[in-house]
């Protein structure tokens, strides 16, 4: 007698088929975006909708390096350490099961350099066509880097707001052109700017280790992003004190070995706009900027276009006075605002009708900046020159870094050890958690969990090198393993995780399926032909 016996392989088929539908949908709901990039690292942040392991495939045209995700939840943040600088990377997100689309960033230059190209512009954050048409314009001029004046996200910098009104309509941008912003007053209405805290991942190196205000170098170009809210009233002395982030400019514009210097916040010291001038900001910042050689300083708040003459101190500059031009850059999207009064003496030009952004590229001694228009039209357009010593030759070899220590439980001691190019050279230490130090070799304890990036510069001259490393340290209690390295991100989870990542801009932008991803397909293609064949 033959036995006739039953399989179920249509729901097996099934099964397999919803495990495909899974996975794709865990690649959002928000695309990656480039944070913190420098001449030998960059962090690549992005999440997800469901909980699970990710990496960043990385590489010069291709993608065949793999940076493992310290994190298994939906918040990541990866930091690709070893790059070469002012070099173009192909990169891929693969989590979930599914491949994000190919993105391509280039690193900072080697310090020094003499190119930099950038853009600048404040008061976007309205998620509407405006800004998304300022943002498609700025990526079609590939600039190395993008400063945000403020006013990123509105109406109050709530997180659903961060993600709607920022990322969503600036992902393409984002993805390949690292930000480096500043906080604007709307982003200060929710928890004096937690949310956008919370979101981006910006240099901290103040005394305070907070993400508020910071500087770094591009090239030949120091920038500095200050929070000019601070200085207004708005914050908590919890947060941030007037007298501390001006004693700490000072510190910093001191030490710059760069020859431009270019400075960027919110509140305009020089505005004929709406909300006009802000004298605290130019009665407690301007001395500073004028005492250290500040180039440029870049504004928002005013939701227009103005360049002031050379400013020095309350009039405009005299004949034997350096000025500063200050611009006031606010049509990043928002709803534009009429002058209502005669253009000052003191104001060169002023805009209230077009939508734009600035492009600014500085080759040498010569920085030449103008603002263009969403339809490509050039509104404005002027040059700042300087005599630069002639460039020193830079020193042969490389700055390498081995760390003693890269993982550990809190507090936690880590030995940091430099090789410069050049014997005698100073060697700098940033170790990611506000603390510093100079000499080859150092130590250094972490008092918190966390992912701390370590950044070691080395000078001889006026030529510097940088090298990172990472240091992963785990909270007391939390076993630390080779396999299992991760510390948890603090940072909240966004609200309307839910959406799918098949909509929107910011939703993923689409995905392919991973090596492994595509296997489940075909078991299922086998299964059912196994099928077919039994009921022959």
């Amino acid at each position: 007698m033959h036995r006739k016996s039953t399989f179920p392989f249509v729901p097996l088929v099934a099964a397999l088929t919803l495990l495909t539908g899974v996975a794709c949908a865990g690649i959002g709901p928000r695309d990656p975006y480039l944070q913190k990039v420098g001449p030998d690292t960059a962090t690549v942040a992005f999440r997800l909708e469901a909980d699970c392991p990710a990496a960043v495939r990385y590489g010069e045209g291709t993608t065949e390096q793999t940076a493992d995700s310290p994190d298994t939840g939906r918040i990541h943040a990866v930091v690709l350490t070893g790059l070469k600088p002012g070099t173009e990377y192909t990169y891929v997100v693969d989590a979930c099961g599914k491949v994000t689309p190919a993105k391509r960033f280039r690193t900072a230059p080697v310090p020094g350099t003499r190119s930099v190209h950038f853009t600048a512009v404040g008061d976007f954050g309205t998620g509407g066509s405006d800004q998304k048409k300022v943002a498609a314009a700025m990526l079609a001029a590939r600039p190395e880097l993008f400063v945000a004046l403020g006013d990123n996200a509105y109406s109050s910098g709530s997180e659903s707001e961060i993600q709607s009104n920022l990322f969503e309509p600036m992902a393409a941008l984002l993805s390949e052109v690292p930000l480096f912003a500043s906080l604007g007053n709307h982003e200060y209405v929710t928890n004096q700017g937690q949310p956008y805290l919370d979101n981006l991942y910006l240099p901290s190196n103040n005394p305070a280790n907070s993400e508020r205000y910071y500087s770094f170098d591009w090239g030949h170009v120091h920038f500095v992003a200050l929070d000019s809210n601070c200085a207004i009233g708005l914050a908590s002395a919890d947060r941030c004190a007037l007298d501390e982030q001006k004693a700490w400019l000072e510190k910093d514009l001191a030490g710059t070995t760069q020859p431009w210097k270019v400075v960027f916040f919110h509140h305009p010291p020089w505005s004929s706009g709406e909300h006009g001038s802000q004298l605290a900001m130019r009665r407690n910042f301007a001395p500073v900027f004028e005492q250290y050689g500040v180039d440029l300083v870049l504004t928002g708040h005013d939701h227009n276009y103005e360049r002031s003459k050379p400013m020095n101190g309350d009039a405009i500059a005299g004949a034997d006075q350096t000025g500063i031009p200050y611009l006031v850059v606010g049509g990043g999207g928002a709803s534009l605002r009429a002058f209502s009064g005669a253009r000052p003496d003191w104001s060169v030009v002023r805009d209230d009708n077009a939508h734009g952004f600035l492009d600014v590229q500085v080759v040498d001694g010569t920085l030449a900046a103008k603002l263009v228009t969403t339809d490509g039209k050039v509104l404005d357009s002027f040059t700042l020159s300087k005599d630069l010593p002639p460039q020193e030759q830079p020193p042969a070899g490389t700055l390498s870094v081995t760390v003693e220590g890269e993982r550990g439980v809190a507090p936690h001691r880590a030995l940091f050890r430099a090789t410069p190019p050049v014997a005698g050279s100073k060697v700098t230490w940033d170790f990611g958690d506000g603390g510093s130090a100079e000499g080859e070799s150092v130590e250094h304890t972490y008092a918190q969990a966390g992912n701390y990036t370590v950044t070691a510069t080395s000078t001889q001259g006026t030529q510097m090198q940088t090298a990172t490393a990472t240091v992963r340290v785990s909270a007391a209690g939390t076993p630390v393993s080779p396999q299992d390295p991760a510390v948890p991100d603090s940072r909240p989870t966004l609200p309307g995780d839910e959406t799918s990542s098949d909509g929107g801009s910011g939703g993923g932008g689409g995905c392919t399926a991973s090596p492994s991803a595509a296997l489940v397909p075909a078991l299922g293609l086998l299964v059912a032909g196994l099928v077919r064949r039994r009921r022959r």
